[in-house]
């Protein structure tokens, strides 16, 4: 079950007048291996309680992660191509970003990894398999 069935099914239980306890119960007999916490289920329970109607989560505080935008992200890749070699921190230093965010561009957005000092993407069709072994038994045959 997803946490917002889990948290309907709390605050059912919880407007029939049923306790922390009873309910945690209840949730484990049906699912034993999936079921919240018993520390949750308090929490949930005390939140209706107090008249919350939403089974979602607040917002929370903090920075939007507003460095990973489209723009931002067309720059890395460019810098990518240009020199496959680069280094994370050249990246970080040049777009004035953090090593995670760069780092979060290249593996989820670009889908590219750090292979043998090269960037590269992740997914290689097989032609670009076949190029890259030929090249490499060249390599080895020098």
């Amino acid at each position: 079950m997803d946490k917002v069935e889990y948290r309907a099914v709390i605050k059912y239980l919880c407007l029939k007048g049923i306790t922390p306890t009873q309910i945690k119960d209840e949730l484990d007999s049906v699912n034993e291996d999936s079921a919240p916490s018993f520390t949750r289920v308090k929490f949930w329970a005390a939140e209706f309680k107090r008249g919350r109607k939403s089974l979602g989560d607040d917002e929370r505080s903090g920075c939007p992660k507003t460095a990973t935008t489209d723009e931002n992200i067309a720059k890395v890749h460019q810098m990518v191509l240009d020199d496959r070699r680069i280094k994370v921190k050249e990246i970080e230093e040049v777009m004035n970003m953090s090593k995670e965010r760069v780092c979060h561009i290249l593996n989820q957005h670009l889908g590219m990894r750090k292979l043998s000092a090269r960037w590269v993407p992740r997914l290689l069709t097989l032609d670009q398999k076949l190029v890259r072994m030929n090249i490499s038994n060249a390599l080895l045959a020098q």
